[in-house]
This record gives C-alpha cells, structure tokens and sequence, in this order.
C-alpha cells in the first residue's frame, strides 16, 4: 500500500493536510496533456492532411512509398500500412503532387491534390499500381500426365506461403491447348506454391523461391490414372 505523507498548510494554520502522492503526480500530469492537446489541436486548425489507399495488380499493397511533393520539390513521404492506406498529416494548405513507388510496379502519379486548412483530403481506394513489365518475375510451367503428354484445360492454382507456414491462394490459371501457364508475380523474395489436382483428387505441387525479376519454370507430373 502506498502511505500517505502529511504536508502543512502554512495558509490555514500549520494543519497537516494529507495528500497521495501519486493522485497528485496523475492530476498534474493530467492537465500538462490536456493543455499540450488543446495546443496541438489550434495547431492543426490551421493545418491539413491528405489519406487513401493504394491497391496493387500482385503482390501486397504494403510498403508502397508514398511521396509528397510540391512541384518537383519532396514535402515529406510515408509507407502504406499492409492494408494499403496511407495517412499524410501536417501540411500547409495548397496543392501537392503525389509519386507512389514499389519495386516490380508502375510508378504512380496524382497531381493537384489541394489541401484546405483543418481539412483531410480523401483520395479513396483507386490507386491501382500494374506490373511494371520491365522489373517483374514470370512464373511459367507446364503439366504432364503419367506418359509424358501435355494436360491442356487443367486448373492450376498459385498460392503464397507465408512467413507463419501458412498458405494464401492468390491467382489461378486454366492450361492451354499445350498444358502450358503462366503467372506474373512481383520480383520481391517471397516464396510460392503451384499446384493441380490429379484425377485421383489429390493436388501435385511445387514450391517455388522468387527472388528477383527472372523468368522461373516448373514442370508438374500427374500420377497414373488408377
């Protein structure tokens, strides 16, 4: 238990007043937070800031860097949350330009952004970035039955596996006249599962490690009929 400690009013006559030291610290500390929010609140009165969320053709939405930009001089940037959102806070009214970069993906732009003061400009969810075409990996294959022919209209499916172990179907394919697929991925290290399921129900699979942009092929093998 905390104890009390008696401290003298020398106003009212020299009777003790008996004071909890850490209700005293809390009350003070609490009205130190209470003026510095009511500071930072006529602040950003006179302040704006710009939100939305990036969407992606592959890959996560996460990590994009978001660059804030009047004219061609930087303002500020941040990164997207792994949901893709971003938050731009603290500008001076005005309009900016955005520039939304990630390595294996188009570069973005969005210009005349204006920024009112005490205002959060919404930008919404139609960022979209595509594959950059000149810095993505390709991830090409074919399937094969017990004989060694090709399996044309064969569905294959592409998954991510995650750090945890766990797998996240992320795209599919249907194998052409000549048992062949091709999937478009972001060169960033990650690792994938191919699979297609056999006429016995059960899947073959491949895993496969992306680390850069390259072409990378597999070859899949259905059993024998039973």
């Amino acid at each position: 238990m905390i104890s009390a400690t008696d401290y003298t009013d020398a106003v009212r006559g020299g009777v003790p007043l008996k004071f909890r030291k850490t209700v005293f610290a809390l009350s003070v500390m609490v009205g130190v937070m209470v003026a510095a929010a009511a500071v930072s609140v006529a602040q950003d009165k006179s302040l704006g800031a710009i939100k939305g969320k990036v969407r992606v053709e592959t890959g996560t939405p996460a990590g994009v860097t978001v660059v804030v930009r009047r004219g061609e001089t930087e303002v500020t940037r941040v990164e997207t949350a792994k949901n893709g959102e971003f938050l731009v806070s603290r500008l001076t009214p005005g309009k900016y330009g955005l520039t939304f970069r990630k390595t294996g993906l188009s570069i973005g732009t969005i210009e005349d952004v204006e920024v009112k003061a005490g205002k959060t400009r919404s930008l919404g969810d139609r960022l979209v970035l595509t594959i950059d075409e000149g810095s993505i990996a390709f991830l090409s294959g074919s399937v094969f039955n017990a004989d060694g022919r090709s399996v044309p209209n064969a569905k294959v499916e592409l998954a991510r596996i995650l750090d945890d172990g766990s797998v996240k179907k992320i795209d599919g394919r249907i194998t052409t006249e000549t048992g062949s697929f091709k999937f478009r991925l972001s060169p960033e290290a990650a690792k994938y599962r191919v699979s297609v399921k056999s006429d016995r129900g059960e899947p073959v699979s491949q895993d496969v490690d992306i680390d850069g942009a390259a072409v990378y092929r597999i070859a899949l093998s259905l059993p024998p009929k039973s």
